[in-house]
């Protein structure tokens, strides 16, 4: 069966969210330093979305590509969150994780006009000419409207030539399922949920994209900071969280094993989700120079296929 999506991703794609200052102030000049690190090393996908840092994101990401041929690279946005003025909230800091000034709210809506406004603001905050992929941003509350007004509009779009292709990104496997079997995308962002440490999406959404042709892009590669070093710290976080001591126990002993066959903890949790044929590409999130730099040489590295039975083995899935 035909893959889709028809847009041509690289196999490592820039997650912008850091460009919306997540967690900690970045300044314009580190996150166009990324963007250049990212491109000379044949990086061609981009992902961004209004929630990263209240616009922030996109308007750095769409400044730092500006100047480069438009064909050349792929963009990804996504819908259901609106941002509305607030004024009355501007001294505040954003209650979402970014380092930003809480000057908008951020507002649910997958109705087929708030899909066609928040398109368009994307356009005027990136100053690009097109979005070539729109997902659908954690419609995990909202799957009736999605479903019946958000995607039939997205539909429309595509058929029209405006954007590229349409998908969703969530958090979750089983809800990505019902979109894939369900409704006409093209791809869908699983994060988190098919990963070196938990494999949930190879019961429900693998198998379906399989089945229809969709492709999946793999984010949270590394469970939100469990698997990015080479040994997890103490204080290691999973799914936004504080990691249980005995989570981490179990990723120490899947680090003794990746060191044994020659590599780390990071390289495998970014070999172990291109081994699925439905994935098209990994999208990791970068800041700076550096982390792009580290990204590409962990994503270069060789991963012996021996190291998968053995993870296996020692019971690597989580609770």
């Amino acid at each position: 069966m035909r893959r889709r999506p028809a847009v041509a991703l690289t196999a490592l794609g820039f997650g912008a969210s850091q460009a919306g200052n997540l967690y900690r102030a970045r300044s314009d000049e580190e996150f166009a330093g990324a963007i250049d690190a990212g491109w000379d090393a044949g990086i061609r996908y981009f992902d961004t979305a209004p929630h990263y840092g209240l616009g922030l994101s996109e308007r750095r990401l769409g400044a730092a590509l500006r100047s480069r041929p438009r064909d050349q690279y792929v963009v990804s946005t996504k819908v259901g969150r609106l941002l509305v003025p607030s004024p009355e909230t501007a001294h505040l800091v954003d209650t979402e994780g970014f380092a930003v000034a809480a000057d908008h709210r951020r507002v649910w809506d997958f109705s087929r006009d708030g899909v066609l406004r928040s398109l368009e603001a994307s356009l005027a905050r990136t100053g690009l000419d097109r979005i070539d992929i729109v997902y659908l941003h954690d419609p995990d509350d909202h799957w009736q409207q999605a479903a019946t007004e958000a995607v039939p509009a997205l539909v429309e779009l595509r058929d029209q030539g405006v954007v590229g292709a349409i998908g969703a990104g969530m958090n979750q496997s089983r809800m990505l399922t019902r979109f894939v079997r369900e409704t006409d995308i093209d791809l869908v962002m699983c994060a988190g949920r098919y990963t070196l440490l938990e494999q949930g999406a190879l019961d429900d959404l693998l198998p379906a994209a399989d089945e229809h042709g969709v492709s999946v892009v793999v984010a949270g590669v590394y469970n939100s900071g469990l698997l990015a070093r080479d040994r997890p710290a103490a204080d290691a976080t999973y799914n936004y969280q504080q990691a249980p001591a005995e989570l981490i126990e179990r990723v120490v002993r899947m680090a003794r094993i990746c060191e044994s066959y020659g590599t780390t903890l990071p390289e495998a949790a970014l070999a172990y989700v291109r081994t699925h044929p439905a994935v098209a590409c990994t999208v990791v999130g970068m800041g700076t120079a550096a982390q792009v730099t580290e990204t590409v040489r962990r994503a270069n590295a060789r991963v012996p296929a021996a190291l998968w039975p053995a993870l296996e083995s020692a019971g690597r899935h989580s609770a």
